[in-house]
Formats: C-alpha cells, structure tokens, sequence
C-alpha cells in the first residue's frame, strides 16, 4: 500500500501523533526497503479483564499488522508491580506477583479477538528488566532528572499538595522507556494519558544513540456513563469477554453522541454514512458489528434478533430507564427496584415482587433472583434497562 493511504488509514482516531513526517519517513523507509516496522503497546495486567478501551489501541495495532508491519504486544509484567502514577493522586497499592500473574495468563486469549495471532510478539517485561544489574539501573536513573518528573503533571500537583511520592514511581516511565529501547520500537501506541511515558521511551531511545519512535496517542474511551473513561474499577464498562447479549444490551444504552465516538473508534464505518441512518438503526449495527468482532457474525446478529424480539413484544420505550449493575453480579431485585426509582421504598418493591409484578423476558421474578443483563417489566407500564 502506498505511504500516503496507509497514513489515513493510521491517523483515523489519533488524538496526537509525535511527529506525522517521521511516520511518513519511517513508513516509506519500510516500503522501500521490504522491511516492517515494530510496532510496540504496552498493558499493565492490573485487572483480568479487558474492554472497549483497551480495543481502541487494539484495533490500531491490528492496522499495523494489515499494513505487514510487526506487532508487539507488550505485557508489563514487571512494570505492574511497580505501578503506573498516570492520574494518581496516591501512592498505587503494589500488586503481588501472583495477581499480576492471573492477570497476565487471561490477556492472551482476549487479544486475539482483534489482532492476528500469527503477526504478533506477546512478550512480558520480566523478561529483561527483571535482570536489569544494579549498575545498570543507575545508569537508567542517569538518563532523566528529578526536575523533569516533578514537571509531570499528576507528580507536580501530589508534590505541591505534600502528598507522598515513592522514588519507584519515579522509575516507572524510564523503565516504560527501556522496553522501547530494549525493543527498538519504531512506534509506540498509548492513550492520550500516557504521554509523558511516551515520550521518555524517545527520550531513553535517543540517549542509547537510537532513532526515536514515533508516539501515536489515542483517547481514552468514555465509558457508559458517557463521563469517565471506561473502566472496570468504575463500574462502567463493556468487556471483550462479556457475553453478546450483555455487550449488546450495553452498547444500546449508550447516547446518540457517544455512539459516534464507538464507530469512529472501533470501527471501520463510514461517518458519514452513520449520519444518515436513523438513530437507533444506527446503534443497532454498531451493537451487531461489535459483537460480531468478539463473538463472530452469526453472534452478532442472533444478539440483535434476541433483543428486537424483547422490545417489540413487550413494547419497551427507547427512553426506558436505565439502571447499571454492579459489575460482580451482586444485588438484590428490591434495591434494583428501589434504585432504578421503578418503586419508591422497599415495601413497594416487595410488594410488586409478592404480586407477581416484576417480569424478566416473560418470566416472574422472586426476591432471590440473581441479576442479568436485559429488561424488567414492572407491572403494565414500566420498564428499566438492566446494563
């Protein structure tokens, strides 16, 4: 593919790129001479579990790998137990090998829902920094200063607040850096939260005489309160491995604007054609189309069957409440009904239950039924969206 298609095709969704000529230089530099790219992300495994924002970068790298460049899927093993200060205004709890290593062992087989698993490098951490002398770190130290970490905005605002800082903290980005460096990344990819250690690892990079990367930043996906960024720590957000009926109901509560933001981030549609369709048609395909990408096509539209089925039988509103449920599953029908404001006290709410009131797809709820994803029918009239 020629150099100029394949920067529109990368650019698409980039909130920053550092800098587009070198991406232009170095894309053409590979063309010319039949060489790929190595193509380098980094992920934390600080949770087991992996979503839509983290699909963001994902997707970008698996346009790299259909343009034949080489992807590699960094797992900071190591990196994750020292933790990364991005957005902290604390000191991070260390994680324990153990956790990091449940973790890990989960992130393989989600990844490969989006990238090639034939075109890519799953690599840990661990396995250079982890040996890392103790010469060696000080030369790293070396390499930045405690002026320019205090210049990091997160650090600045705790270190003006006199809240306490930990020196290993400071070690994070130039360690980040090293795996760019170790790695001789040509790009690195991250979101738009990360960019102080993106642009160390160029920093690292030059300092050991090499040709600095290029930082392609992404946004941060909101998550289903259309305000933060999606995370499961906030109880916001789609999993890759959620089932497709959940992940489909989710994507449907999702407002008009932020259903945008999902096709332009997670998908290959046109914008402009998404314009033209209907509202809800729209958000249709793109619940069908996500699907489809983690569950495979006959999922995707079987989801979307399932939930034309539900709304038109039992002719849910499109402005139906909407209530979220905790992300471990717990909860009880009566402070669902309380909390989602379909009863006004507890007593309502158990009286509706005694009285056979409170439906799930046509099926009588008790007080010990045990939360799911999809629609309550309260008595004739009201409804509410469990996501």
């Amino acid at each position: 593919m020629d150099t100029k298609t394949a920067l529109s095709i990368l650019t698409r969704g980039a909130v920053e790129i550092i800098s587009v000529e070198l991406l232009q230089k170095k894309l053409e530099e590979a063309r010319q001479a039949s060489r790929p790219l190595v193509i380098k992300a980094g992920f934390d495994p600080t949770a087991p579990d992996m979503h839509l924002g983290h699909m963001v970068l994902l997707r970008k790298m698996r346009q790299f790998q259909d343009l034949g460049h080489k992807v590699v899927f960094l797992i900071g093993d190591f990196t994750a137990q020292v933790g990364d200060p991005t957005g902290r205004n604390e000191l991070r709890k260390k994680m324990s090998r153990a956790d990091v290593d449940v973790n890990a062992a989960t992130y393989r087989d989600q990844v490969f829902k989006v990238l090639d698993s034939s075109r890519t490098e799953v690599v840990f951490n661990s396995r250079w920094l982890a040996s890392l002398s103790a010469q060696e770190m000080m030369e790293l130290s070396a390499r930045s200063t405690v002026a320019q970490m205090l210049a990091r905005a997160d650090f600045k605002k705790r270190f003006e607040d006199g809240r306490e800082i930990s020196l290993l903290e400071f070690f994070y980005p130039l360690l980040q850096g090293y795996d760019s460096a170790y790695l001789k990344a040509d790009v690195e990819l991250g979101g738009t939260d990360q960019k102080f250690n993106l642009l160390m690892g160029r920093q690292i990079q030059e300092s050991m005489g090499q040709s600095p990367q290029v930082v392609i930043m992404t946004p941060l996906l909101e998550g289903l309160d259309g305000v933060q960024k999606m995370s499961k720590s906030l109880g916001n957000c789609i999993g890759i491995n959620e089932p497709p009926r959940d992940q489909f109901g989710k994507i449907m509560s999702i407002s008009d604007g932020q259903m945008l933001r999902f096709y332009e981030l997670l998908t290959e549609e046109s914008l402009d054609v998404v314009r033209q369709k209907h509202p809800k048609a729209a958000k249709m395909d793109l619940a069908e189309n996500l699907v489809g990408q983690f569950h495979g096509v006959i999922a995707g539209r079987e989801a979307r069957e399932n939930f034309e089925r539900v709304f038109s039988q039992e002719q849910i509103p499109d402005d139906a409440q909407v209530f979220r449920l905790s992300q471990d599953g717990s909860g009880l029908l009566v402070d669902i009904l309380v909390g989602s404001g379909a009863a006004p006290s507890k007593n309502e709410a158990r009286r509706l239950i005694r009285q056979n009131a409170v439906t799930l797809s046509g099926v009588v709820l008790g007080e010990d039924w045990k939360p799911e994803v999809g629609v309550l029918k309260i008595g004739k009239r009201r409804f509410v969206r469990l996501i």
